[in-house]
């Protein structure tokens, strides 16, 4: 079986190593390096531009439980971030760049997977394809799926993470501490006081956002809101962490 795959992201690589493994013959398309997203950094598959978090690893929540079952059936995604993890309390953390490197070794190495580095502008006429551009779909592509689907219903969100520089930070009043109690003590803590904290809130609502395009619907997952928009809440918004 033929399968052909857009996006070598983190579903199109375990859809293409997951299929590949049962023996289908795998084009796996991958618009870097001829292309860029705004948020794209590496030439490197599964490129993490997010939290470099996949959240608990614990077999007493829901996200654990998943994620052992997910490297019980032999999940390439899951393999990459116990093999890159690094420490990070009671979740389950990775070195971003050693993650996205593993996972680009194995599917080279697989024979039953061609990787394609080329932009994919319209999706084919025939034959089995998944679409795996998630969020950061170029916009011939996207504009191609609105074409074929409508757009009134069609969403493309994705967040960036913030990242700090460690030699920021002031480490004479910053303290490391566990997250929840749970596990080693991983996380920095760095405190602020009233004004500090107001100010902060304040810088957020005052910084320049990037303009939703035509087809972002501003609709977010309450699950894994922009902090802009908890500030924007209200004051204590953040305080409160939700």
């Amino acid at each position: 079986m033929q399968i052909t795959i857009i996006g070598a992201g983190l579903a199109g690589c375990e859809a293409a190593w997951q299929a590949a493994r049962e023996g289908c013959d795998v084009t796996l398309y991958e618009m870097k390096p001829q292309r860029f997203s705004p948020a794209h950094e590496s030439e490197n598959l599964a490129e993490l531009v997010c939290s470099n978090s996949l959240r608990g690893a614990g077999m007493n929540n829901a996200v654990g439980c998943l994620k052992e079952e997910l490297r019980r059936i032999g999940s390439l995604f899951i393999e990459a971030a116990d093999a890159t993890a690094v420490p990070a309390g009671g979740a389950l953390a990775v070195d971003r760049d050693e993650f996205s490197r593993y996972v680009s070794a194995k599917i080279g190495a697989e024979p039953n997977i061609n990787l394609i580095r080329k932009e994919v502008t319209r999706l084919p006429d025939a034959g089995i394809t998944i679409l795996a551009s998630g969020p950061l779909t170029s916009d011939p592509l996207a504009s191609d799926l609105a074409r074929l689907t409508g757009s009134e219903q069609l969403y493309f969100y994705d967040a960036i993470a913030p990242i700090v520089e460690a030699d920021s930070i002031d480490y004479d009043i910053a303290w490391r501490a566990s997250r929840y109690d749970k596990g080693g003590a991983d996380y920095l803590n760095c405190p602020l006081n009233r004004e500090e904290y107001a100010s902060f809130v304040q810088a957020l609502l005052d910084a320049d956002k990037v303009a939703g395009r035509e087809f972002e619907k501003l609709i977010h997952f309450e699950g894994c809101m922009p902090i802009e928009e908890m500030a924007a809440r209200g004051p204590q918004t953040l305080s409160l962490g939700r």
